[in-house]
């Protein structure tokens, strides 16, 4: 049997990955047809209903919870590893008038622009652009400042560019929880049997990739492209870890408050809630 899967090329995805895709462990039958997208790519195509499995934000899950359910194995979940907000030039959080700023977003539906708009409710100008391409728009001054995430937290001091706020930092303080960026989510209209078996070995495939971190490296390293290798290195490092394996209650509890706080926002309703966690226990 077939089924679609869609993330990114960022390294921590093609880490989780690798061992199921290219059937170094059980699949239990099942072949994986990837399909490789940007981060905001993934959650239009998840919105359209296009993939059997797919990575996305888990803003991006608010809008599909009826039509996909959200998997314990493969997020993307932890503390130090928010997006962050960066300027040409030093400014502090607290002066910023953004009605009057341009601001680069790596996608309407990532949690970072989320995470942004919690912050700063009022932006003059909001434009998507591609998250690699954010640090060259605010060097150019196309932008005033630029929302980065994946890579670019380890690469744009290097370019030149100042912190003006780490977003993760403000929802760790805020909410005391950690920062829920994406998750796994699979069409809701599957069976729960099949549910139940992708997450296994979605959950097997991170197991083995922690285990055997050498395997997945020239994978990492195709998709990655031109990355700087201890640039992925601390990718996978940041963004792979316990909750990765399983979400596990602290988890789930850091998404239903991303989401609390969406209906506080009135982005989502509460009536949501019932389905938006269903998780599989596997």
């Amino acid at each position: 049997m077939h089924l679609s899967l869609g993330f990114s090329s960022c390294p921590n995805d093609a880490f989780i990955f690798d061992a199921m895709v290219h059937g170094k462990i059980d699949t239990e039958g099942i072949v994986f047809d990837p399909l490789i997208e940007d981060v905001e790519s993934l959650n239009q195509g998840a919105l359209n209903g296009h993939l059997d499995i797919t990575k996305l934000s888990f803003h991006a899950f608010g809008y599909v919870w009826d039509d996909y359910v959200l998997l314990n194995s493969g997020s993307a979940l932890g503390r130090g590893c928010g997006p962050l907000v960066v300027s040409k030039t030093n400014q502090n959080s607290r002066d910023l008038d953004t009605k009057q700023l341009t601001v680069a977003i790596p996608g309407k539906y990532t949690t970072a622009n989320f995470l942004f708009s919690l912050v700063f409710p009022e932006v003059g100008d909001k434009r998507e652009i591609l998250f690699s391409e954010i640090e060259d728009a605010v060097l150019n001054e196309s932008v005033d400042l630029g929302v980065i995430i994946h890579e670019n937290r380890f690469t744009f001091e290097q370019r030149g560019l100042v912190k003006v706020l780490d977003l993760g930092e403000y929802w760790e303080k805020e909410t005391g929880s950690p920062i829920p960026l994406g998750g796994i989510a699979m069409k809701r209209d599957k069976d729960e049997a099949m549910k139940l078996k992708v997450d296994r070995i979605l959950k097997r495939s991170v197991e083995f990739a922690m285990d055997n971190p050498a395997s997945s490296k020239e994978y990492v390293q195709e998709l990655a492209q031109e990355m700087d290798e201890r640039v992925i290195e601390q990718h996978i490092a940041l963004y792979v870890n316990e909750y990765s394996v399983d979400l596990g209650e602290e988890g789930r509890a850091a998404v239903l408050c991303l989401f609390e706080k969406a209906i506080e926002l009135n982005i989502f309703e509460q009536s949501q809630l019932e389905l938006i966690l269903t998780t599989n226990k596997s």
